[in-house]
């Protein structure tokens, strides 16, 4: 695989969180922001992040029965804001600039994303975090991350995950469970594997995205031959 120029990189609040349930994981989030700082000063490449996070409701049981989802949603896009003041930060100690750009308008904390400015961020090598989804409800983090990553005119996108491949079914409860190392996307929709919501796959199978699914401890090898990940071809 040719070195990327531009990458979209999919963060779960499994990967900030680590081993600490649902809260931040200081000491693997400053090992997190050192990758990202790799990939970005001394890798060359642009890197743009978009973060997924639960809010309160998912945990709450029967929650759903007497709020809206829509509510539920703007909770949860509202949530993906709090997590970039700890990652931004991070990649800042780390000695590298981030600008964070909201699709809701906040100017006290955020920019608000624009594509022009979000590309010439990226052109001075710049992290770029975006946050608070399409701040739309009933799309998800999924399809937010392909949206920015076409418009940002991405090589590719990667999810990072806990697991280092994408398999027919749950690893942890099926010992015969098949991984894939390469999977073309129209399979990933027919099989329905649940490597993202079905629409966002679909949007990058019409756009030819490329998608990868790796651990987050490979992310600063998705180029090399040490890569260690399933790559899902969006073309023929």
């Amino acid at each position: 695989m040719a070195k990327p120029k531009r990458i979209l990189l999919k963060l779960s609040w499994e990967a900030l969180a680590d081993k600490a349930w649902y809260w931040i994981d200081v000491d693997f989030l400053d090992k997190l922001a050192k990758k990202v700082v790799y990939l970005s000063k001394y890798a060359n490449i642009q890197v743009v992040i978009v973060i997924w996070w639960w809010n309160i409701f998912r945990w709450v049981a029967g929650a759903a029965k007497w709020i809206d989802r829509w509510t539920a949603d703007y909770m949860w896009m509202l949530a993906t804001i709090m997590n970039w003041i700890a990652l931004g930060d991070a990649i800042e100690k780390n000695w590298n600039e981030v600008r964070v750009m909201s699709a809701l308008e906040i100017p006290r904390v955020a920019e608000t994303f624009i594509r022009r400015r979000a590309l010439k961020h990226l052109n001075k090598q710049r992290v770029v975090i975006c946050v608070a989804w399409t701040w739309n409800p009933y799309f998800t983090t999924d399809s937010a991350a392909v949206l920015r990553a076409l418009e940002l005119n991405c090589d590719f996108m990667v999810k990072w995950t806990k697991v280092d491949w994408v398999y027919d079914k749950d690893p942890e409860k099926h010992s015969d469970a098949i991984k894939y190392e390469i999977l073309k996307i129209d399979e990933a929709l027919q099989k329905g594997l649940k490597i993202m919501d079905q629409s966002a796959i679909a949007l990058a199978k019409d756009e030819w995205l490329d998608i990868y699914v790796t651990k987050i401890e490979n992310i600063d090898k998705i180029w090399t031959a040490d890569f260690s990940g399933t790559k899902i071809i969006s073309r023929k």
